[in-house]
């Protein structure tokens, strides 16, 4: 049976929208905001009306009538901790989609777009694996400091549909797999995957490797006295270790063909440091190696950096004694949303109740 699903992606500065006949996709459009014009509403939350809208007016142009939807599914975002999988949008999900704790994500407006949109489409609305899904093992949450545990943060709905893939590859049960992944974008989320259970990661904006626009794990004794030497602002702190750190901080760009050029045109600065980020992805997959026992059956690597032969080719080199590795490089989120949107609508499996696993307020 046909099933018409419209997928949702708000990003910081675009909103992406794609219209799906069951897995085939029909269209797809990706819109750019421009800074000063976000900036203008003052929150994530006040983007609401204006996001919504642009939705509509591309329903619009290529003749999209709400009424043919089935569902329509947003990206999930910064919630309350919970497992992965397809979530109904329930009124208690709304609210904690609109509040924006610990801070504001532009992925958050994904749920609340979809719940208003399926609303007038007398459809479903949903979010799919969440970057705020966790299913850590509770071993993995300690960090030295009882009053800072392990937070999961992680690009689940890229890590999860590339699990999917690579079983479909394997002839193998997703949910069967004991896996590492390395989610290799602007920030990387590396993480152990176990029965279908992402077990530990490394939260991509606090620990492990840095990244072309994240710092990573850094000295926790020379940040705190950076924090008090009188002259960083918290919220400048904060961008250089989410945003202006890593490739962006060593070299001023966060662009990888950028840096690949510079490698190929003799920079041994950026030969230097494209090496130590290759390096630190190495040994962040050694980590999840021991977090499965040494039971990987395979190294999924996957996101934008994964397109760069020579970086997969250098932690290959240092990796490839733990599991073979297998590259599946950018990332499709449209079709994972609409995937999961899918799975629920054709019974393969139902679909999640925020409220189960969260209080409400």
């Amino acid at each position: 049976m046909s099933r018409t699903v419209l997928a949702i992606n708000p990003g910081s500065t675009s909103t992406k929208i794609a219209l799906f006949d069951g897995e085939r996709e029909l269209w797809r459009e990706s819109l750019s905001h421009e800074a000063d014009e976000l900036a203008a509403f003052g929150s994530v939350a006040g983007q609401y009306g204006m996001r919504l809208q642009t939705v509509k007016d591309v329903l619009r142009e290529k003749e999209t009538a709400l009424g043919d939807l089935d569902a329509v599914v947003g990206r999930g975002g910064i919630v309350d901790p919970i497992p992965g999988g397809t979530y109904r949008v329930t009124p208690t999900l709304l609210e904690h989609l609109r509040r924006g704790k610990p801070w504001e994500h532009a992925s958050n407006l994904g749920g609340i777009i979809a719940d208003a949109l399926a609303g007038e489409a007398e459809a479903l609305a949903y979010i799919v694996d969440p970057v705020a899904v966790d299913e850590m093992d509770d071993v993995a949450r300690f960090t030295g400091l009882p009053e800072l545990p392990k937070r999961s943060l992680v690009h689940a709905l890229n890590v999860k549909a590339t699990v999917r893939m690579a079983a479909r590859d394997l002839g193998r049960s997703w949910d069967e797999l004991s896996v590492i992944v390395a989610h290799l974008g602007g920030g990387f989320s590396i993480c152990a995957h176990r029965w279908g259970r992402i077990v530990d990661v490394n939260n991509a904006n606090e620990f492990g490797p840095f990244a072309p626009e994240r710092a990573g794990g850094v000295p926790a004794g020379d940040l705190a006295r950076l924090c008090y030497s009188g002259h960083h602002e918290a919220g400048d702190l904060r961008r250089r270790l989410v945003g202006n750190g890593g490739l962006r901080g060593y070299l001023g760009t966060s662009d990888m063909r950028t840096v690949r050029e510079r490698v190929e045109a003799g920079d041994e600065e950026a030969e230097r440091i494209y090496d130590a980020m290759a390096y630190q992805v190495a040994k962040e997959i050694g980590a999840c190696a021991a977090s499965l026992a040494g039971e990987a059956e395979a190294i999924l690597m996957t996101g934008g950096v994964a397109h760069d032969n020579d970086f997969v080719e250098l932690v290959q080199r240092q990796v490839q004694w733990i599991a073979p590795v297998l590259r599946y490089p950018g990332e499709d989120e449209m079709l994972a949303l609409a995937e999961g949107a899918l799975r629920v609508l054709d019974g393969e499996e139902p679909p999640k109740r925020y409220e189960a696993y969260v209080t409400k307020g």
